[in-house]
């Protein structure tokens, strides 16, 4: 089924105009710096950026910008003053997504911080809250991404958690994969968190089998 699954994902990316040449170039530029493929696919930050702008964020986290990809699609649905703090932890990753990030004329709308995703956040606590928060870094971390989040995000804001499918494998209770045993962890303190209302969809397409989990943080009275 990959074959179908990338076959369509494919022409919906046509058919839609989703790529231009910044986009491309930004993912020619990561492949070429040896960085590991693991970007959202085209459809799926096009996903990203229409959800910020259904949203009209202002301000969105990252956690775990890679080369830049999604930051790229994120930071073009904001207004004028919007911003998008991005975290990433490895510095070899920061500088491909600087250059990604200036050649594709965003970064003025972006900070993005050097190190380890769980030194990073708690320097932001206490600031302006996020409207939009995409967590897509570490899995075994997802639960400490997600108490973050939580932390500091505004009433309404939405967290977006990406690759919780693994495959299939997050449905797997014996699975020794430290990364399906914090995406499983993940997703069930989102189910039990009474300040979040929740959702996950599974996806296929040329990311293979995978899926998105997404939340609303409940107003509060």
């Amino acid at each position: 089924m990959q074959a179908e699954w990338s076959d369509l994902d494919r022409y919906f990316t046509t058919a839609l105009q989703v790529e231009d040449r910044a986009l491309n170039g930004a993912l020619a530029a990561n492949a070429a710096a040896g960085l590991p493929a693991q970007d959202v696919s085209p459809l799926q930050g096009r996903f990203l950026h229409i959800l910020a702008r259904l949203m009209r964020a202002r301000r969105v986290l990252e956690i775990g910008t890679l080369g830049g990809y999604s930051t790229i699609w994120l930071a073009r649905a904001l207004p004028a003053d919007g911003r998008v703090v991005t975290l990433e932890a490895n510095p070899a990753h920061a500088d491909t997504a600087r250059a990604n990030l200036a050649a594709a004329g965003v970064a003025d709308k972006v900070e993005l911080r050097e190190g380890p995703a769980l030194d990073s956040l708690p320097l932001l606590a206490g600031g302006e809250p996020f409207d939009l928060i995409f967590i897509d870094a570490d899995k075994p971390n997802n639960p400490a991404y997600l108490e973050w989040a939580l932390k500091l995000a505004r009433p309404g804001a939405a967290i977006v958690g990406d690759n919780v499918a693994r495959g299939g494998a997050v449905a797997n209770v014996v699975s020794q994969d430290p990364s399906v045993h914090g995406v499983r962890r993940f997703l069930e303190d989102m189910g039990a968190e009474p300040r979040l209302t929740a959702t996950a969809l599974q996806t296929v397409g040329v990311k293979g089998w995978d899926g998105f989990s997404i939340a609303i943080v409940n107003a509060t009275d």
